[in-house]
């Protein structure tokens, strides 16, 4: 843990409450609108030293600390891409003080494009595992044995229990599947997503496998979940583009609500 952590954390005690936070949510492209469901207080990641600016729009770069459902949480309504610095590790800094403030869990959300003709637009898919595509990882450059982080079950089984579980509560069809990272931030060929349609993955987007390497590094129990924005490339006759990505995440923004609220009394 960073020093720049430590004092960060007592930073943001300082102006939300000594109260430990139970659990991390990380907010997608266009899911920035979520944070606006926890009753607390906002700062915005420029008060924050070492936060990364969120430079995508559908991006809301503030944290926010305070209740949902009765669970106290920390929300970051953005997050740095790879693409944007070239830096793999830009939320390193953002995940340690996440658990400088108590949490030991983190659940990561991101607009994903289906590559399954039966997981639509506006649909939701629970990762069960993913593919590092992109063959980068935000823990190159650490000097310690602890960048050999084992990756097996890194979305915690048991943490999948309650979002399915939730699902069931809340009345909304949850897939399941496997997320591919591309590196973006142009999007996919068609024969990149043949490739990976190979490989097993269901679902791919540009960001969540970096955070949840630093999650697992960090020591936080990880889960994730995507919303459907677009079909892949090849996959139908869809325009994709981001304004397009911001404008389908509300659709399968509002389910996954349904279902965050319905699982964190159970987290």
């Amino acid at each position: 843990m960073s020093r720049n952590a430590e004092d960060l954390a007592d930073k943001i005690r300082e102006i939300a409450g000594d109260a430990p936070v139970r659990l991390g949510l990380i907010l997608g492209s266009g899911l920035g609108h979520l944070a606006g469901a926890v009753e607390g207080v906002a700062i915005p990641y420029d008060e924050l030293e070492g936060f990364p600016h969120a430079g995508v729009s559908g991006h809301v770069p503030q944290l926010v600390i305070g209740q949902l459902e009765g669970v106290r949480v920390a929300v970051f309504g953005g997050r740095a891409h790879y693409y944007e610095s070239g830096r793999g590790d830009a939320m390193r800094l953002p995940l340690e003080v996440l658990k400088a403030l108590g949490a030991d869990t983190m659940i990561a959300t991101n607009a994903a494009g289906s590559m399954v003709p039966d997981m639509p637009t506006g649909d939701i898919m629970m990762l069960s595992d993913h593919i590092n595509f992109s063959g980068l990882n935000p823990l190159i450059g650490e000097q310690t044995d602890a960048r050999f982080v084992p990756m097996k079950d890194c979305y915690n089984p048991a943490l999948r229990d309650v979002l399915r579980t939730a699902a069931v509560t809340a009345d909304v069809h949850l897939h399941e599947g496997v997320y591919a990272w591309y590196s973006g931030p142009s999007f996919e060929t068609v024969a990149e997503i043949k490739a990976l349609r190979t490989l097993g993955a269901d679902a791919v987007g540009m960001s969540t496998v970096p955070e949840v390497i630093l999650g697992r590094f960090l020591g936080l129990r990880c889960g994730a979940i995507s919303t459907i924005t677009n079909m892949a490339a090849g996959m139908s006759d869809e325009s994709i583009s981001h304004s397009h990505t911001k404008a389908m995440a509300p659709i399968g923004a509002a389910k996954l609500e349904k279902v965050l609220r319905a699982a964190l009394p159970h987290i």
